[in-house]
C-alpha cells in the first residue's frame, strides 16, 4: 500500500479540528449590548450605540492605541530556536534524512515538498512566544488556543500563558485584569471580544494572520454595500465566528452540499430540488445566520467570504454556483447588483497539495 505522509502548510493538527502602554476606551452612545453568534459567548457585555456603531472604525482605532501590539517585541532571533523545535519530529527527521520517502512495514510514505506551518501561523507563534519575552512577570491569556496544535499549545501552557477559562458555554472575560496581557490567536477575536478588552485597557497582542483580517475587510465591504454575506466555513470555529462579527447579515455554509441546498432556495426548487420551506430553511441554518435573518429578504444581493482553512477549490465552486444562481435569477446583465466577489482565499493553505503529485492515498495532517 503507497500512503503519502502530507503535512499543510496553514497548520499541523492531528486529530484535533472544531486555528506596555495604556490608553482609553473608546466612547460610544445609547447603551445597547453587543454579542457575537458561536457555540462560545464572552461573559462581560460591552455598551454600545448599536445603530451607529462601525466594527471597521472600532478596530482601525483599536490598532493604533498605546496597549495594541501585532508587529512583535524584536525578540525574533531569542524565538527562533524554540520555532526550530515545532518542526522536528523523529518521523520528519528520518523522512527527510532519506529524501523525503521512507517505507515503514509495507507502508511507504512521502514528504510533502511544503509543509508545516504557513506564514501566518508561524507569525502567531512567534509573536506569542515573544510576547512572554517582552512580559516576563506579567500575567497572560489568550483568548482562545493560538493555533490547533498540541506541541505549540503545551509550550505555551510551560510559559504560563493560560487560555481565558469557559464555563457554561462562556468566556470568564472577568478572570482578566488591567495590568494582564491578552494574546488574540491566529484566528483572530470577535468584536464583542474586543470591545471588552479594550474596556478593560489590558496590553493586547494581537497575532491575527492577515488572511483572516482580509476577509474580515471582506464581509465590511459586503455589510456596506448592503450585501449578505455568504461565508464558506464552519458556524463554530473560532476564526469564522470572529468573521462574522464583523459582518451585517450573513450565512455560513460548510460544504457545496450546503451551497446547493441555499442556492436552489434562491431558485424557489428549480436548481436540483433539495430545499423546501422557509421554516425548513431557518431550521436547517439555525446556528449559522445572523440575527433575525430572512432568506425571501437577506438572499437578493449577497457577496462570497470564506474560512481561510478550508479549501480553495471548494470556495472557488461556491463562489462560482453562487453567481450562476444570481444570473439565473436576475438575468446576466443585472448579476453585478445581486452577486459580488472579492478574492479573500489564503493561496498558502494549498501550496502542499499543489506541490505534491503523484499514484499516492493523501494522509493530510492539518
Amino acid at each position: 500500500m503507497a500512503t503519502s505522509l502530507q503535512v499543510n502548510r496553514f497548520c499541523i493538527r492531528a486529530a484535533y479540528d472544531n486555528f506596555g502602554g495604556k490608553s482609553g476606551a473608546l466612547s460610544f452612545r445609547k447603551p445597547l449590548t453587543v454579542r457575537c453568534s458561536g457555540d462560545v459567548a464572552s461573559s462581560s457585555s460591552v455598551a454600545v450605540d448599536l445603530d451607529n456603531f462601525d466594527a471597521k472604525t472600532f478596530r482601525h482605532d483599536l490598532t493604533r492605541s498605546k496597549n495594541y501590539n501585532r508587529k512583535g517585541f524584536g525578540h525574533k532571533e531569542e524565538t527562533l530556536e524554540l520555532m526550530n523545535q515545532e518542526y522536528t519530529s523523529d518521523i520528519i527527521k528520518k523522512l527527510k534524512e532519506n529524501g523525503n520517502e521512507y517505507t515503514w512495514g509495507n507502508v511507504r510514505v512521502k514528504l510533502a515538498e511544503a509543509y508545516g506551518f504557513c506564514w501566518g501561523v508561524e507569525r502567531a507563534v512567534q509573536i506569542a512566544y515573544e510576547a512572554r519575552k517582552q512580559f516576563p512577570y506579567e500575567k497572560i491569556w489568550l483568548t482562545n488556543e493560538i493555533i490547533h496544535n498540541p506541541t505549540v499549545n503545551k509550550r505555551l501552557e510551560e510559559m504560563e500563558v493560560e487560555v481565558i477559562p469557559i464555563e457554561e458555554g462562556k468566556k470568564q472575560f472577568d478572570v482578566v485584569n488591567k495590568s494582564n496581557v491578552v494574546v488574540f490567536p491566529a484566528f483572530g477575536a470577535g468584536v464583542d471580544e474586543m470591545l471588552t478588552l479594550n474596556e478593560k485597557n489590558v496590553q493586547i497582542v494581537d497575532t491575527t494572520c492577515p488572511w483572516v483580517a482580509k476577509v474580515w475587510n471582506t464581509v465590511e465591504k459586503h455589510k456596506k454595500g448592503d450585501y449578505t454575506s455568504i461565508i464558506h466555513g464552519k458556524y463554530a470555529h473560532e476564526e469564522t465566528i470572529a468573521t462574522a462579527s464583523f459582518a451585517g447579515a450573513y450565512i455560513i455554509v460548510k460544504n457545496m452540499t450546503e451551497a446547493i441546498y441555499v442556492c436552489d432556495y434562491i431558485l424557489g426548487g428549480e436548481l436540483d430540488g433539495s430545499s423546501s420551506t422557509k421554516e425548513a430553511f431557518m431550521e436547517k441554518f439555525k446556528y449559522a445566520t445572523s440575527k433575525g435573518f430572512d432568506p425571501d429578504r437577506d438572499l437578493v444581493k449577497v457577496g462570497i467570504a470564506n474560512q481561510t482553512t478550508m479549501l480553495k477549490g471548494e470556495t472557488e465552486e461556491i463562489g462560482k454556483l453562487v453567481e450562476r444562481t444570481m444570473m439565473q435569477k436576475y438575468g446576466v446583465e443585472n448579476v453585478n447588483d445581486h452577486f459580488i466577489s472579492f478574492n479573500t482565499i489564503c493561496d498558502q493553505h494549498l501550496t502542499s497539495s499543489r506541490n505534491f503529485r503523484g499514484p499516492w492515498d493523501p494522509l493530510i495532517l492539518d
